[in-house]
């Protein structure tokens, strides 16, 4: 039976690729550039600023609901990442608070 799923999802792989090929050989014809016209280096530093940018919005719209819980009583990471699920405040990606993510929030309202 495993041999007969690990047949079928290379053979998925196989098709996947010749798809993705063909589409990208269609687009080109039609003229398109392929690929990364700038030096990858300066993309991924641009890629990097928009991030910060990014989570430094989010620290700066979250910083006034730890605020809150801090002047309630709430001083302990592990405690403001339990009242932030209570209150279903998520993440920047949506998930739930961990201690880690407090911290690193928190280390970067104060930096």
């Amino acid at each position: 039976m495993l041999h007969l799923y690990a047949a079928l999802a290379e053979k998925e792989r196989r098709l996947i690729s010749e798809r993705t090929r063909s589409a990208l050989a269609a687009r080109k014809a039609q003229g398109a550039r392929l690929g990364n016209r700038i030096n990858a280096a300066e993309a991924a530093a641009r890629g990097r600023r928009v991030q910060v940018q990014e989570a430094a919005a989010f620290a700066a719209n979250v910083l006034p609901i730890i605020e809150s819980l801090r002047a309630s009583g709430i001083m302990d990471l592990r405690g403001l990442a339990a009242a932030l699920n209570n209150r279903g405040v998520r993440t920047a990606r949506g998930g739930k608070w961990h201690v880690s993510n407090v911290k690193n929030l928190v280390h970067r309202l104060s930096s």
